[in-house]
């Protein structure tokens, strides 16, 4: 028998190791060095189908390839994205209930909204950007204007004769349109629908001028002429659609995006911070997700978890004045 062992077990000396070793083993776990150890559950806070919900798919799909873990994507959605983005929020801070964030509810619903039930600066935890997707402004093709410049001035001319559709009030859509109308000094009609779907409808029927919409559906419709495009709401052009002029080109500092990020609740450990948002970069910066991302207008955008925690405060900070001057707010 081995001297200083107990019957039938190990050595004293190698459960001592054992025992001192076995609080590291726990911390290094809780840390988050081991993540992900088991399937990942993703609220999407919006509807199965539209392209957040494919871009979502892309992104947990190539992190299930690359982890060995199941990222399943949840839907919940509701209030314009806050049922989701409250479900994150009140989740465990364990790192297996992640979900995405970005501009609707963690930009523009602090100023939208009189009261959220959550605070969209301390109550998550950023981890990276995930994507930005320009709007695109396109007329009816009965409208006269074939340029930016053009439809200023023909919308100068006629002051609240022309209407744009949206996505609904509060949207980047319609705060797209608030905005060109503040930068070029012109009076539009607002009129808010519930989703792009109709508000495209009226628009090919002449029902509406023009609209501002997420590039993906309406450059669709633009390449099957039954709308016109005029420009891209970034601060550059597509490479989406490269041949598409931006509205900064003609009214310099014009930039409206839909971004998004990923998100998990407040006080995920730092290490496991890091390691998800490495994970997320070698998903990000991949051949296949590009591809996918591109084919749907959207461009990948990683970021440090510093960086987009400091963007969001900022985006929240630039659309507050311009969501308050559209009368937008919902009490």
């Amino acid at each position: 028998m081995t001297r200083n062992a107990p019957p039938g077990g190990l050595p004293r000396r190698a459960l001592l190791a054992a025992a001192l070793a076995a609080p590291a083993i726990a911390r290094a776990q809780g840390s988050g060095a081991d993540w992900p150890s088991r399937p990942v559950r993703y609220i999407n806070p919006y509807p199965p189908g539209g392209p957040t919900d494919t871009l979502s798919r892309i992104f947990c799909a190539r992190m299930s390839e690359i982890t060995g873990q199941q990222f399943v994507v949840e839907n919940r959605s509701g209030s314009g994205g806050n049922v989701g983005a409250d479900a994150v929020a009140k989740s465990a801070p364990d790192g297996y209930t992640l979900g995405l964030g970005g501009i609707a509810s963690h930009a523009i619903a602090p100023t939208l909204y009189r009261s959220l039930p959550f605070d969209a600066a301390r109550d998550f935890t950023f981890v990276t950007g995930l994507w930005q997707l320009p709007n695109l402004l396109a007329v009816n093709l009965q409208v006269p204007a074939k340029t930016v410049p053009e439809l200023i001035a023909l919308l100068k001319a006629n002051p609240g004769k022309y209407s744009y559709g949206s996505a609904g009030a509060g949207t980047t859509l319609h705060l797209a349109g608030a905005m060109f109308g503040q930068m070029a000094g012109v009076e539009m009609v607002h009129v808010p629908y519930r989703g792009s779907a109709p508000a495209q409808l009226d628009l090919i029927a002449g029902r509406i001028a023009m609209m501002f919409d997420n590039i993906p559906g309406t450059l669709s419709l633009a390449r099957q002429g039954q709308v016109r495009p005029l420009a891209v709401t970034s601060a550059g052009r597509s490479p989406a659609a490269p041949e598409i002029p931006a509205i900064s080109e003609y009214l310099p500092g014009f930039d409206v995006v839909s971004w998004t990020t990923l998100s998990g609740p407040a006080g995920l450990p730092p290490a496991m911070v890091a390691r998800m948002n490495a994970l997320s970069r070698q998903a990000l910066e991949s051949e296949p997700l590009i591809r996918g991302y591109r084919d749907l207008g959207a461009e990948p955008w990683w970021t440090t978890p510093e960086d987009i925690a400091g963007y969001r405060a900022a985006q929240e900070a630039r659309l507050a004045p311009l969501i308050r001057a559209s009368g937008a707010r919902v009490e």
